[in-house]
Parts: C-alpha cells; structure tokens; sequence
C-alpha cells in the first residue's frame, strides 16, 4: 500500500516495470482529477506517504502516473477508460491494506475532505 492518487495508464507500450510515464488522451482531466482528492488529504498531499517498506518513496504532489510508478497490464482502471469510456483513478489510502479496525476513525478524517471536494468535481 501507499497514500497517492494514481492516474491512467497504468500500463505502458514498453512493460517496464517502472518509470514510464504513460500518457493518456486525457492526461490533463485526470492529473486534475487526482489532484482534487490529493490536494485536500493530510498525507497524500506532502507526496511523503513515509510507508515502513518504502520510507524514501515520493509522489510530487500526491499523484502519480500508474506506469511511472509501476507498469500494470491488464488492470481494470485502464480497461474501463479505453473500453467503457470510464475515468477512473486509484486511490492508495494507507501504507497498510487492511488496516485495524481501531484506525478507521483516523482514515475516515484524512479522506472526508478529500471525497467530498472529489464528488464535487462531477
């Protein structure tokens, strides 16, 4: 896990495993996208998730091109815009996948601003 906002493609022409940045037609709308929800998130919005595994891991700005983080064939944000016309971005809420009941509270306030400005955008 990690705490960034990820942006089609994820997948790039060369299967890298990372650093391609894949630009799609609408690259613009969904850096503008993830940028909404990132903006108004505590963490995501240093680009400094501080996740124990990859502590020296950044994100300017809280977002990221999928394939320039990591190349994903087949995933389904990428599918669902090139075949059902679907803007989709990912979002990485916390360095631990399924984090303890106990912290739900906590991961509740670090995204409500960042749901609410994001539905706004419709």
């Amino acid at each position: 896990g990690s705490v960034v906002a990820s942006y089609p493609y994820d997948d790039s022409p060369t299967h890298r495993p990372t650093g391609v940045y894949s630009k799609s037609a609408d690259d613009e709308v969904f850096r503008y996208l993830a940028k909404a929800y990132a903006s108004h998130h505590p963490i995501m919005r240093t680009g400094k998730p501080n996740c124990p595994e990859e502590e020296g891991e950044t994100f300017p700005e809280g977002i990221t091109n999928g394939a320039q983080w990591y190349d994903v064939e087949g995933g389904m944000q990428d599918y669902n815009y090139v075949w059902a016309n679907c803007f989709e971005i990912t979002l990485e809420l916390s360095c631990c996948k399924y984090p303890p009941t106990s912290e739900l509270p906590k991961e509740w306030e670090n995204n409500r601003e960042s749901l609410l400005a994001f539905i706004e955008k419709v």
